[in-house]
């Protein structure tokens, strides 16, 4: 993962170092403000082209969501929906996928602590260097219903969908599909993404 450079530290905000959950989900739109507009706080002393991602802004998002603060708490859905929404901004990636992997284990860390199932600290499960299949849950029957509700609608809703994250989805969504075949009617249209 990079690190945002020192000028672009300097000149954070109190805003962007978080204290909470709910302030991470700030954080977050603060980065994703900076992908939409190519200024602010993310951007400072860097070239940064409108509508684009790259390694320091993927690098600005992992720095929020393992926050000494938030580190031991599940992460959260409105960090998830900030997420989606920086996915969503960005039209153009050269972050070589961090974003998409950082976003796929944040969405099985919420399901998985949503379910009542166990999460590792922030900093194990986020990490680049851990693999999503030594943590996250490997069958959406564990997975509770309205959590795998809400992940297939927001992927019905997003335009760019990573690899990584059509793979978790599919393979959550895609073990509990029986079940959830009357509920959830465009549910395999996820693994298609």
């Amino acid at each position: 993962m990079s690190t945002p450079s020192t000028k672009t530290a300097e000149a954070l905000s109190g805003a962007l170092h978080p204290s909470c959950r709910k302030t991470a989900a700030h954080a977050l739109t603060i980065v994703r403000d900076g992908v939409i507009t190519g200024e602010g706080p993310t951007t400072k002393g860097r070239i940064h082209f409108s509508r684009s991602l790259d390694a320091d802004d993927a690098a600005w998002c992992a720095r929020i969501l393992t926050a000494a603060a938030v580190e031991h708490q599940p992460v959260s859905r409105a960090e998830i929906e900030a997420l989606f929404a920086i996915n969503e901004a960005a039209a153009e990636r050269s972050d070589g996928g961090r974003f998409d992997d950082l976003l796929a284990k944040a969405i099985a860390h919420h399901a998985a602590s949503e379910s009542g199932l166990p999460v590792p600290p922030r900093t194990v499960a986020l990490s680049a260097d851990t693999e999503i299949d030594r943590w996250a849950p490997t069958q959406g029957t564990k997975i509770d219903t309205k959590v795998l509700e809400w992940i297939a609608g927001r992927m019905r809703g997003q335009r760019r969908t990573g690899r990584a994250l059509a793979a978790m989805v599919a393979t959550l969504v895609g073990a509990a599909a029986l079940p959830l075949a009357t509920q959830l009617p465009n549910v395999f249209d996820i693994g298609m993404m």
